[in-house]
């Protein structure tokens, strides 16, 4: 982001990206309970933009770990009932309610959703001596929210950590889970480059969800 602030932290239509993040669960039809987890250099940061912004949605504040797993971890540690959990990008603030709902329903009845895309562009796959053309059909590319039976998280996150997680789906799936792919939507954008800002203010201020 070509900045010294953590990207869930950068403005987004006068206010922390992360904010919008936790206002669309917040918001959405299932109100779920929110848990943020943050490193923990970043807790007295948070709080204070919390003042700042007069941000009162109500969540709960949990220590990260050394990886994404550790932390996932950590927040899974602090819920005691049973029920389904969404796991989400603090810098994906276009969600939709409607995506959130379905998660939600799915993972209910099957165990898990994990939303996904098609790519629109041609894939190649980098070779040692140059390149070669991939069949996009064959190929999604993954959203969040990921959304479990929190039963299948609790087994999954028993496991070691290895360096193949890339996020909590596959850690569900060595765990010996199925995965369920729902269909996710294109303007559910990861806020990574400077751009992605841009278009974010743009799709939050025009009310077009993703």
């Amino acid at each position: 982001m070509q900045t010294a602030v953590a990207k869930q932290f950068l403005l987004l239509n006068n206010k922390p990206v992360m904010m919008h993040t936790l206002q669309a669960f917040y918001l959405s039809e299932l109100q779920p309970e929110l848990i943020v987890v943050l490193g923990k250099d970043d807790h007295d940061y948070w709080k204070d933009l919390c003042l700042k912004y007069n941000f009162d949605i109500p969540h709960t504040l949990v220590e990260g770990g050394e990886e994404r797993f550790h932390s996932v971890r950590n927040g899974l540690m602090t819920i005691k009932e049973d029920g389904i959990v969404a796991i989400h990008d603090a810098v994906r603030p276009v969600i939709s309610s409607s995506l959130i709902t379905q998660s939600f329903r799915e993972a209910l009845e099957i165990g898990n959703a994990i939303p996904c895309v098609k790519p629109s562009d041609s894939v190649r796959e980098l070779e040692i001596n140059g390149s070669k053309i991939v069949d996009r059909d064959k190929l999604v590319l993954i959203q969040t929210p990921q959304t479990f039976d929190l039963g299948q998280l609790r087994i999954a996150y028993q496991q070691s950590f290895s360096i193949q997680f890339t996020d909590d789906a596959s850690v569900v799936e060595a765990a010996g889970f199925p995965i369920n792919l729902i269909e996710g939507n294109r303007n559910n954008i990861k806020v990574t480059y400077p751009e992605d800002l841009e278009l974010a203010s743009f799709l939050l201020k025009n009310n077009i969800p993703g």
